[in-house]
């Protein structure tokens, strides 16, 4: 039976509480992984490449059920080529020597973003659901109210409709300090393999290295990285995989470049290598109602190298939440089908995908894991998305 996709997880490395015997159970051949030990704009050695596909070599001796790194997630972009400052060559030779020992190692899709400052954030990272678990939620109206009265961002207030800066000086009258606590360490908290974490402090200096840069000129850098380091990458055998604004839209006054159908046009327009591509994300691209998925994947299909499969409940204001894999506002089924129907005209090999953002649940909401990458919730994810995908596959080929 034909496969649509290759069953991926993602991995943190040696620290990251959900093991690999974990990963083979849950079904996945592919591992997710990145170097996050090396800070960002240091070159990744061909020793540290090889060192981290050891690890998993060492893991099927013990458990013969075949795992293998297919894609990096991230090669992170130093700050420097994105903000454009005059030593951002030197990170950009970096980068392109990380391609090559990539290549060199066996190891050929890269998946990076080019969000300035923030990855992907969130106003609750452990929003209680009817069910009992928890998801991450995004809620503009509480984002408003940390930048207002926790970040004090110069200005604040003109980045916001009216109405919307109204009702979060409402809503923050009533709130108790728990839950500004809460708010305050969902958007400060620290990425995985960033030690150090978001302070106030740090986040705010990082905004001001961005004051008067339009997305206009975002843009403009990021072409310009994508023409020095697509073709290494070409050389290398490595496609890169750029993953979309999450949320797709601005946040604190950052522009974001690669939130809409128009962005994607316009970076392949201008880098048009197919090894310049996608990580299709369906939830960081759905949480706008503007974007419409199916025809996202139709449009760049030969691009897309990556996929994160996960679906958000849209609700008003620019509120959303993770939804189950199958539920929200995704219209899985949909996008699956698209999938298997375009790779079936093309004989296209499996594509990595990966289920994102799982809820926690059961006696996972007793362990230390990273909001969203727990075990059992993405376990969940997987086993749904491989059931929808069998079911499309049968279903299709009678």
């Amino acid at each position: 039976m034909k496969k649509i996709f290759e069953q991926s997880w993602r991995w943190y490395g040696p620290q990251d509480p959900v093991d690999l015997k974990t990963i083979k159970q849950a079904g996945a051949n592919g591992v997710v992984t990145a170097l996050h030990h090396i800070p960002v704009g240091d070159v990744w050695s061909v020793e540290e490449i090889e060192k981290r596909k050891k690890l998993l070599e060492d893991s099927n001796n013990e458990h013969p059920f075949p795992l293998h790194w297919n894609v990096v997630e991230s090669l992170p972009v130093h700050e420097h080529i994105k903000q454009a400052r005059t030593d951002r060559e030197k990170y950009i030779e970096n980068y392109k020597q990380s391609l090559r020992n990539l290549g060199k190692c066996g190891i050929t899709r890269v998946c990076y973003n080019f969000m300035p400052v923030l990855d992907w954030l969130r106003t609750n990272v452990r929003y209680l659901l009817e069910d009992g678990s928890t998801a991450l939620l995004h809620n503009l109206e509480d984002l408003i109210i940390f930048d207002l009265f926790i970040l004090n961002r110069e200005n604040a207030e003109a980045d916001y409709e009216a109405g919307l800066v109204e009702k979060a000086k409402a809503k923050h009258a009533e709130m108790k300090q728990e839950e500004l606590e809460v708010l305050k360490k969902s958007l400060l908290m620290a990425l995985p393999g960033d030690k150090e974490g978001f302070t106030l402090e740090k986040l705010r200096n990082g905004l001001k290295d961005y004051e008067g840069i339009s997305a206009e000129q975002l843009r403009e850098h990021l072409v310009e990285f994508l023409e020095k380091v697509i073709p290494v990458a070409e050389e290398a055998g490595v496609v890169m995989a750029i993953h979309p604004d999450d949320p797709p839209w601005p946040v604190l006054g950052l522009p974001r470049v690669v939130s809409t159908a128009s962005d994607l046009d316009y970076l392949f327009n201008k880098v048009p290598q197919k090894a310049n591509g996608l990580t299709f994300c369906s939830g960081s691209l759905g949480a706008s109602a503007k974007n419409n998925l199916p025809q996202i994947i139709k449009a760049y299909f030969e691009r897309i190298h990556f996929v994160h499969l996960r679906s958000v409940q849209r609700e008003e204001n620019s509120r959303f939440y993770e939804a189950n894999h199958l539920e929200g506002s995704a219209e899985m089924y949909k996008l699956v089908r698209t999938f298997y129907e375009l790779q079936s005209k093309d004989d296209k090999q499996p594509l990595p995908m990966r289920p994102d953002h799982g809820h926690e649940m059961l006696d996972d909401q007793e362990k230390p894991y990273y909001p969203g990458y727990s075990a059992v919730g993405r376990l969940r994810g997987l086993a749904e998305l491989r059931g929808l995908e069998f079911g499309i596959i049968k279903t299709l080929e009678n």
